[in-house]
């Protein structure tokens, strides 16, 4: 009989988000049952699947409550599924709140299940910060049956912010290749407003101050003057106003072209020559596969996960924590060196293949599931 295995995530395009409905359609077409526990529909769900199930948690207003006690009805909602769709295990993505949430509903629910808990990052490395999350936290991760992080080093950071012995299991984010390979839009360009001679660098992020959009700004302004090229800033979030304001103090309006969220990114990568994320903390940086798996290089910075994904002069470079110039030095390099960026693109793409690709990350995921069902 197949496992029916319930997904609590976040809906929207993070990459916690992306991993999470891509594991659940891959783990549908391997003949699982998914049901998903969301506020909405994930954004990446653009399709009819015959065995997943999406069911939504809706917060009810009270007049009591300053805040609509979300983590409270979703706790609920788990727990109802759990009985009745007779769920073998909860996969919850993020400690906080959403293993949090699964452990309390194990506790309502009529039946036994099992709770797996990925580490996403933020969980440890901005909530693991605040005191008052700590205990809350930690218990989330020791009571899991089991803990997968994401990348090595979120695993070691976990350990030694939370001083725990709990085992936690590297698995790496993915790609699924399958669906990387748009056909390639021979008039992009000229309708963003770029020329084909441009060579294009561009970011992708949600905009908060930890990835350091502004850096990026500063980074291409020392790039441009030595190569002809635009940036392409996608995405939105709390510094979108104060990276426009960036761009009219450098004088970049016509070179830097915002295109705010973009649901499909492949066609705006297969138009891109360089790939920049220079945040200060990053668990993985999955907008890294993402650039890679079209065969785009990228430069990032020496932090986090991103040295796990980055190998450095390989598949593109690594550079220190607002060392711009090296950035910028990397980049006018890849922008100006074809035979450099040629190689770095194959190994880019390379790279992602072997060792990022969906087939190889699930079977890890089904690895752990099987272990948490049969220990006892």
């Amino acid at each position: 009989m197949s496992k029916r295995i319930g997904i609590v995530c976040y809906p929207t395009v993070g990459g916690s988000g992306v991993v999470a409905t891509e594991l659940g359609i891959f783990l549908a077409e391997q003949q699982y049952e998914v049901h998903f526990i969301s506020t909405t529909m994930p954004f990446r769900l653009k399709r009819l699947y015959p065995n997943i199930y999406f069911h939504e948690v809706e917060v009810a207003n009270y007049p009591v409550f300053k805040h609509p006690p979300y983590d409270l009805a979703l706790a609920n909602k788990i727990a109802e599924v759990v009985d009745r769709e007779k769920l073998d295990i909860i996969h919850a993505h993020y400690a906080v709140p959403h293993a949090i949430c699964s452990l309390f509903a194990k506790q309502m629910a009529s039946r036994d299940v099992k709770i797996v808990t990925t580490l996403h990052g933020t969980d440890i490395t901005v909530l693991g910060a605040d005191h008052s999350l700590k205990n809350m936290i930690r218990f989330a991760i020791e009571q899991s049956d089991a803990v997968t992080a994401v990348s090595q080093s979120l695993k070691e950071q976990t350990k030694d912010v939370f001083q725990i012995d709990t085992d936690i299991k590297v698995i790496h984010n993915f790609v699924d290749l399958r669906e990387r390979v748009p056909a390639f839009d021979q008039d992009l360009k000229e309708r963003i407003g770029l020329s084909l001679e441009d060579k294009v660098v561009i970011h992708i992020s949600n905009f908060r101050k930890v990835k350091r959009v502004e850096q990026v700004v500063e980074t291409f302004a020392m790039v441009k003057d030595k190569v002809k090229s635009k940036l392409l800033l996608v995405g939105d979030g709390p510094e979108y106003g104060s990276v426009r304001e960036k761009v009219i103090d450098l004088n970049l309006q016509q070179d830097v072209i915002f295109l705010g969220r973009q649901d499909n990114i492949q066609d705006l990568l297969q138009i891109s020559d360089v790939k920049l994320l220079l945040s200060e903390k990053e668990s993985f940086g999955l907008v890294l596969l993402e650039a890679m798996s079209q065969g785009v290089p990228c430069v990032g910075t020496k932090i986090g996960g991103i040295p796990e994904v980055i190998e450095d002069g390989v598949n593109g470079f690594i550079c220190p924590l607002g060392d711009l110039s090296c950035v910028a030095e990397r980049v006018v390099r890849l922008l100006t060196d074809q035979n450099l960026w040629t190689e770095l693109s194959k190994q880019s793409k390379s790279i992602v293949e072997k060792h990022f690709q969906t087939e190889q990350v699930v079977r890890r995921y089904e690895e752990v599931y099987d272990h948490v069902l049969n220990k006892d």
